[in-house]
């Protein structure tokens, strides 16, 4: 008979790497034996897991619920292990961090050394995704989301303000001249991002809480800031993005903010968001402490 502890891990990283061969691979298992653990605890509950397809791999509603509960054993435990053994007294193991991709590129991943050499045994395995994430269906042990916070059993902590500016390159202010007004970007090119509800493709808004807006066009939209930078840094364009996307263009002159008649919409916070857990786990607090050193009180990105 298969161990039912093991199964459970087995049920779980397949959950959080997509699939069993994933899962078999960050295991050091055969995908052989990964399918007889989730064979074996089907058939003891009495109930499949999985919607399997040829493209992907998904839960079934008695799946989600069992992932659930499996996190939390499996979480309990590794806390267990660490609160009776002297020499685990340190973040260890294997951290799932998701982060939006922009965000991620320029202030997630060039920090991670540094946090690998504080904390050696910790394991980071970074997600980047601008989509919302449920960390506790999706398997990450923490996420890095930006904006309100939507009612939950998640927690979540603050770690800084992300603020806005509307930018152009000298090069474009020379061609097209430098709109004064907020009104005056309708007959400007606009670059906008496809995912945005304020400030989107089709509209911006202005003012504390956005009680201002205009409607925008231009030559080129797309659903990364990454890429509406260059294309600005280009001339092709003004964009209307996240400081931490352009502060190194703001302070290099590549890009310069714009003087308009209506301040830019107050920025919304980074928070980092985890599973509620009695104890939260060594290594998620060592994450979550080490950004709230690096990003605040003022936030790199802040010009």
């Amino acid at each position: 008979m298969l161990d039912r502890f093991t199964g459970m891990q087995v049920f779980a990283r397949v959950v959080a790497q997509g699939s069993f061969s994933g899962a078999a691979r960050s295991l050091g298992l055969s995908q052989t034996m990964v399918t007889k653990h989730i064979a074996a605890l089907e058939s003891r509950l009495g109930i499949s897991l999985f919607h399997r397809s040829t493209r992907r791999l998904s839960l079934t509603e008695p799946g989600r619920l069992l992932f659930i509960r499996c996190q939390k054993i499996l979480t309990d435990l590794e806390e267990m292990e660490q609160e009776v053994s002297a020499e685990n007294q340190e973040p260890r193991g294997l951290l799932r961090l998701n982060a939006p991709v922009s965000f991620a590129i320029r202030h997630v991943g060039p920090i991670l050394p540094e946090f690998n050499r504080r904390h050696p045994l910790v394991t980071v395995e970074l997600g980047l995704d601008d989509r919302r994430i449920d960390p506790i269906t999706e398997g990450w042990d923490l996420t890095l989301r930006i904006g309100r916070m939507p009612s939950s059993a998640l927690r979540s902590r603050r770690l800084a303000q992300v603020d806005f500016v509307v930018c152009a390159a000298p090069s474009y202010l020379e061609e097209y001249g430098t709109p004064r007004s907020v009104a005056e970007l309708t007959n400007h090119r606009c670059l906008g991002y496809t995912l945005g509800d304020e400030i989107s493709s089709a509209r911006w808004s202005f003012g504390a809480n956005g009680e201002r807006t205009v409607p925008v066009s231009g030559p080129m939209h797309a659903n990364n800031g990454d890429i509406l930078r260059e294309a600005a840094v280009a001339g092709q364009g003004i964009i209307y993005q996240p400081t931490f996307i352009v502060s190194d263009e703001l302070k290099s002159g590549r890009l310069v903010p714009l003087p308009l008649d209506v301040a830019v919409m107050t920025g919304p916070e980074l928070h980092a968001v985890y599973a509620p857990t009695p104890h939260v786990p060594l290594k998620i607090r060592a994450m979550i402490d080490f950004l709230v050193e690096r990003y605040g009180p003022v936030p790199p990105w802040t010009i």
